[in-house]
């Protein structure tokens, strides 16, 4: 595993200290990717595609508020992706980044999308690149958003790694029909924390409580139609129930910028993006609109 750099930055609104991690690029040129992970995880969600990306990219992989490494915050509110876009510009301020190819996987991909509307509207000026969204888009089934809704903050915890292993296996099953043992053991570590009781989710379960209110109804098509010209890979994953192929093929059809899908075979709600028709389609996207 690629070695990284360990930053901590304050929050946009000041009042927690957040995490990431910091990946060098091959020379201090390298093109940055921000790289943004799903609602129930953390900065080791990317670990599976850090090898492949990191000297050719500088990769800062942050933990958003309420996970992983990064402070939770007493007001559960907050817990939503235009704070997070905030977070974010604050993380590349604090790092002295000017600009930033994105990638986001579910609620990363919402933020990423902020984030360009943010800055097509004229505050962040040229300060975001291309775009890879992982499993999202401008419209989110409601079915997966009811399935998500069923376990997010609802764990109380396990007694050790096999039955964590065991849980996240019967929660993501369908997701990755070929998972062996150890790779639900790797994930289970990868979204999980080692706590004095025991093993946890690495997050705060308070961020359920937006979920639970009006935030899953809204209409993110003037989010999409916001982002401009900017260049747009949407990778999804076959088995989707999350983000609909009729969805992506609309998102290109009203796009105005360069736009590009892919769909993974044998994934549901979210590939990994280590797999070869991810890879692939990311690292070609790369090289044509933000080339290292």
């Amino acid at each position: 595993m690629t070695d990284y750099r360990e930053h901590r930055f304050r929050s946009a609104d000041g009042g927690l200290e957040l995490f990431a991690r910091d990946y060098p690029g091959a020379n201090g040129s390298s093109p940055t990717l921000l790289l943004m992970h799903a609602l129930t995880r953390n900065s080791a969600d990317f670990e599976p595609m850090i090898d492949w990306l990191a000297g050719t990219y500088r990769l800062v992989v942050p933990d958003v508020r309420g996970r992983g490494l990064s402070g939770r915050d007493p007001e559960p509110m907050n817990y939503r992706p235009d704070v997070y876009a905030a977070d974010m510009f604050a993380l590349m301020d604090d790092l002295g980044i000017k600009s930033a190819g994105l990638i986001g996987t579910s609620m990363g991909g919402l933020i990423a999308m902020a984030m360009t509307a943010i800055a097509e509207g004229g505050e962040f000026g040229q300060r975001i690149g291309p775009v890879v969204l992982n499993d999202v888009g401008a419209h989110i089934e409601p079915d997966a958003l009811e399935r998500i809704g069923s376990y997010v903050g609802k764990s109380k915890g396990f007694a050790g790694w096999d039955e964590a292993a065991a849980t996240v296996r019967r929660i993501n099953g369908p997701v990755f029909p070929d998972f062996t043992d150890k790779d639900w053991m790797d994930f289970a570590r990868r979204t999980c924390q080692e706590t004095g009781d025991g093993v946890a989710y690495a997050y705060d379960p308070a961020i359920a409580v937006p979920f639970a209110g009006e935030s899953e109804k809204v209409d993110l098509w003037p989010i999409w139609q916001a982002m401009g010209t900017r260049p747009v890979l949407v990778v999804r994953g076959e088995m989707s129930d999350l983000l609909s192929a009729e969805t992506v093929a609309e998102m290109g059809r009203c796009h105005e910028g360069p736009f590009a899908h892919v769909d993974v075979p044998q994934r549901g709600h979210t590939p990994l993006l280590d797999e070869p028709a991810a890879r692939a389609a990311i690292e070609t996207f790369l090289k044509e609109h933000y080339p290292a």
